[in-house]
C-alpha cells in the first residue's frame, strides 16, 4: 500500500471551509434553539465510548463501527450514534432524575458503512430523545418536533414517512409462522427500500395466492389516515391491530398539531428492525434522495443499562440539510469591518477594532499606507482577496479616523 500523500484524508471524511462552517453553526443554532422552545436540555457525551457496554448496545452492527484500542487494551469505539451513549448517561448520572427526561443533542458520529459505500464515514446529527413516556402522545410529539426542526433548518419542502414494526412483526407472525429466515428476509428488503426484491422473495416462497396478494398488499398500504383503517382490515393478528390502533392515535395528536400536511403513514416503513420496537419514521425532503431525519420508539433500549424505560426519538442528518440548503459566507449575519492603520495609528487602530468587536461586529485590522487604502476597491471593499462590509477611515499619521464608514 502506497503512503498517502500530505494533502489526502481518509475515504468518508470531509473539510469544511469557512462559508460551510457558518452555515453549519447557524443549523445547529437554529435546531437547537426550537428543541430548547419544547423543553429539551442539550446533552454533550463523549465521541470515545467502551465497545462491551455503549457499542454493544448501539444500533449499529458490530461490522460498521469504528474500533480502537486504549493503552490498557480495552477495546473502545467511535460513537455509531447518539441514542445509546444517552441511554447510559439516563441509566447512570440522571438515574435520580424524574421520567419523563426531554433531552437534546448536536455531535459527530462514526459509521464505516458510509466509506464503504461511498457516503461519510464522519458526519453530524442534531436530536432529541424523550425518555420515560410510552404514549401515543410521546410519539406524536417527536414527529411534530421533528417537523418543525426541518424548518428551523431551513428545509422547506419534506414529508414525514411514518410507519409501526409491529403491524409487520404481527402480519408476519400471522402469515408466515414458524419461517423465521423467511420473515427476515422480507423485513431485510423493506428496511432497504428494495420492493423488487421483496415482491421476488415473495414469489420464491410460493405461497397461497391470498397470503401472497396480502403480503404483496403492503407495498401499496401508503397515504393518510385511510391507510390506517385499510391495515385493520388486513390482518387479525393481536399485535398487528394493537400497532395500527397506535397509529391512528399519533395520528390524531399530529392532527391537533396541525402538521398532517407534512406526514403520510406508510406501513413499509420499518427502521432497523432489531432496534426499534414501535412506531418508527423518516423524513424526506423534495430535492434530495436521502433521507433527512430518523427516528422510533425503542423500549428495550435502556434495560440494557439497568434502568428500563420506555423511549423515542429522532435525529436530524445536519450534514444532508447543509448539503441541501447550501453554504453561505457570512451565514450568521454579522457584519465584517476593516480598519486600515499605519504605524503610528496603530493603538488608536487596534482600540476601536476592540469596541467593535465586544459590540458583536467582526473586525479585521490591517496595516497598510494611506496610498493602499485609498485604492481600494469602492464598490465592493476588497483588500486582499477578502470582501468586507464597511471599513472605517484610515487611521494613522496622515488621517485620523472621524468616525463613519469608508465612502
Amino acid at each position: 500500500m502506497s503512503k498517502p500523500k500530505v494533502f489526502e484524508k481518509p475515504i468518508g471524511v470531509k473539510d469544511y471551509l469557512p462559508g460551510a462552517v457558518a452555515k453549519l453553526r447557524q443549523i445547529e443554532r437554529d435546531v437547537l434553539a426550537c428543541m430548547k422552545g419544547w423543553g429539551y436540555e442539550q446533552i454533550i457525551t463523549p465521541t470515545m465510548e467502551y465497545y462491551d457496554t455503549v457499542g454493544v448496545a448501539s444500533s449499529t452492527s458490530d461490522q460498521k463501527l469504528f474500533k480502537l484500542l486504549n493503552n490498557r487494551g480495552t477495546t473502545l469505539v467511535l460513537r455509531s450514534d447518539m441514542t445509546a451513549p444517552i441511554a447510559r448517561v439516563v441509566s447512570s448520572l440522571l438515574k435520580e432524575s424524574q421520567f419523563p427526561l426531554r433531552l437534546s443533542y448536536h455531535g459527530n458520529v462514526f459509521r464505516s458503512i458510509e466509506e464503504e459505500s461511498g457516503r461519510e464515514a464522519e458526519f453530524f446529527q442534531t436530536g432529541v430523545e424523550l425518555v420515560g413516556d410510552a404514549s401515543a402522545e410521546a410519539d406524536a410529539e417527536v414527529v411534530a418536533l421533528a417537523i418543525a426542526s426541518l424548518k428551523a433548518a431551513g428545509v422547506d419542502r419534506f414529508k414525514i414517512a411514518i410507519g409501526h414494526v409491529g403491524f409487520l412483526n404481527g402480519l408476519f407472525e400471522e402469515t408466515l409462522a414458524g419461517r423465521e429466515e423467511a420473515q427476515e428476509q422480507l423485513k431485510a428488503c423493506l428496511l432497504n427500500r428494495d420492493y423488487v426484491g421483496y415482491r421476488e422473495s415473495l414469489r420464491e416462497l410460493q405461497l397461497d395466492g391470498p397470503v401472497q396478494r396480502e403480503l404483496e398488499g403492503i407495498l401499496r398500504l401508503r397515504g393518510g389516515q385511510e391507510i390506517c383503517e385499510q391495515a385493520l382490515q388486513l390482518s387479525a393478528d393481536a399485535t398487528a391491530q394493537k400497532s395500527i390502533r397506535h397509529l391512528c392515535e399519533i395520528w390524531d395528536v399530529l392532527k391537533a398539531y396541525g402538521v398532517c400536511e407534512h406526514v403520510l403513514i406508510d406501513l413499509t416503513m420499518i427502521g432497523d428492525f432489531s432496534y426499534y420496537t414501535g412506531m418508527t419514521f423518516e423524513g424526506y425532503a423534495a430535492d434530495l434522495g436521502f433521507p433527512v431525519a430518523s427516528g422510533g420508539r425503542y423500549d428495550n433500549l435502556l434495560s440494557q443499562f439497568g434502568r428500563p424505560a420506555p423511549a423515542t426519538g429522532f435525529a436530524l442528518k445536519t450534514t444532508r440539510i447543509l448539503e441541501l440548503v447550501g453554504a453561505e459566507e457570512d451565514a450568521d449575519g454579522n457584519k465584517r469591518v476593516l480598519i486600515g492603520y499605519d504605524g503610528e495609528g496603530r493603538t488608536a487602530a487596534l482600540a476601536a477594532a476592540q469596541e467593535l468587536r465586544s459590540q458583536g461586529t467582526a473586525v479585521i485590522t490591517e496595516r497598510m499606507t494611506a496610498g493602499e487604502w485609498q485604492g481600494l476597491n469602492e464598490g465592493s471593499l476588497t483588500y486582499k482577496g477578502m470582501v468586507y462590509t464597511d471599513a472605517l477611515p484610515f487611521i494613522g499619521g496622515v488621517e485620523q479616523a472621524t468616525g463613519g464608514s469608508k465612502q
